[in-house]
This record gives structure tokens, C-alpha cells and sequence, in this order.
């Protein structure tokens, strides 16, 4: 089975304010993913925060990302941890290091679940959910 996105009235969605509201709104608006990074050391922030984990700056500024990277690890989910995903057992949550260093939760497109495999590049795919909701989905190269 592969994964699909559910209906937009099913899912949790995020609540993009504040310090995040970036990387939800680029997403949605323009498709990329946008990642907050310190002016001073040039190491990313995500999830964004009011200073670096690195330096301790507070200065910082938001990059756009290749949206390219690989699958780093993954699990097969057999019991949906929300009603929204029942229909979608067996799926693949997989962590997607991008070619940035930044580290992503999300799932593949496309890709039967005995087919997942650590260290497959993957692309972005910004998947429109509904007008207020893109999210970031991957799939193969």
C-alpha cells in the first residue's frame, strides 16, 4: 500500500503562528520549504527558535531549501495513531534528511511500504491539502 493524503476535514492540522508561520506560508504560497538560519554561525534552526542551539544568537534570517535530501529512517505504521490514517495501514513515516542538514517527518508518495529504503533521494512534493494547508510530502528520484 502506499500513502495518500486524507481528506482536509480528517487530519490534524498545525497552527501556523508566530516563530513557524514562515515555514507553513512558503510552503502553501510558493511550494518551497523555507528554514530559519543564524545570521552569525549559518546553522539551521527548525523548528524555528528565538536563538541558536550553536551560538547563541538571536540573529537570524530564512533560506529556501533545495528540497532535496534522502530518506534517513522510516517506520511502517500497522495501527493508525489517528482515525484519519485508518484507511491507510500499512504507511511509511520516514525522516527526510535534506541536503541542507535539516531533519523532516514526513511520508512518501508513491512508495510501496516494502519498498522503503534508508539512503533513497527524495524530492519535495508540496501537496495542497485544502487553500489554507500545503504540507511537505517526498518522493523518490
Amino acid at each position: 500500500m502506499t500513502f495518500s493524503v486524507p481528506s482536509a476535514d480528517s487530519i490534524p492540522r498545525p497552527d501556523p503562528s508566530g516563530a513557524d508561520a514562515v515555514f507553513w506560508d512558503a510552503l502553501r504560497d510558493e511550494g518551497v520549504l523555507k528554514f530559519e538560519r543564524c545570521a552569525a554561525c549559518g546553522g539551521f534552526r527548525h523548528p524555528p527558535r528565538p536563538v541558536c542551539a550553536q551560538c547563541g544568537s538571536a540573529e537570524a534570517e530564512w533560506v529556501t531549501s533545495g528540497g532535496t535530501g534522502e530518506v534517513w529512517s522510516f517506520t511502517v505504521i500497522h495501527a493508525p495513531t489517528l482515525p484519519a490514517f485508518m484507511d491507510q495501514v500499512p504507511y511509511g513515516a520516514v525522516v527526510v534528511r535534506l541536503d541542507e542538514g535539516v531533519f523532516l517527518v514526513s511520508n512518501l508518495l508513491d512508495c510501496p511500504v516494502d519498498e522503503l529504503t534508508v539512503g533513497d533521494r527524495v524530492e519535495l512534493v508540496a501537496t495542497r491539502v485544502d487553500d489554507e494547508l500545503t504540507l511537505p510530502l517526498f518522493r523518490r528520484t
